[in-house]
């Protein structure tokens, strides 16, 4: 098949046409594959419920809790970062300057403004 010649609208009506022929073929093979292993387990005098019962899951050992050594101790969790602007609309938000702008902050500098009026 020589595709070179399609126009790219007969590319995406082809495509549109393969992918929905793939949806009709794989659920008419699932179902058809469904049926199969039902009359298989039927002729064994199971559902096929029976044959996918899955046994209880094995309650797991929790891992025992890390040893305080001094390697333990010489790891520090890192500090809450520090707020270094506020949103002066709402002075519950604020951004330390680290990672992605908070839309406020962006509407602010989009204003003209500059960022440094918002320093804390």
């Amino acid at each position: 098949m020589d595709l070179s010649t399609y126009t790219l609208p007969d590319l995406r009506r082809l495509q549109a046409r393969v992918e929905s022929e793939i949806r009709r073929r794989s659920d008419s093979t699932r179902r058809n594959l469904l049926k199969r292993m039902q009359k298989m387990a039927a002729d064994e005098g199971l559902s096929l419920d029976d044959l996918l019962e899955r046994p209880a899951p094995v309650a797991e050992a929790k891992p025992a809790a890390p040893k305080r050594g001094a390697r333990a101790a010489a790891k520090k969790e890192k500090p809450a970062p520090v707020i270094k602007y506020r949103n002066p609309a709402n002075t519950e938000q604020g951004w330390s300057g680290r990672g992605r702008k908070p839309q406020w902050a962006i509407d602010w500098i989009a204003q003209g403004k500059s960022l440094d009026e918002l320093a804390v």
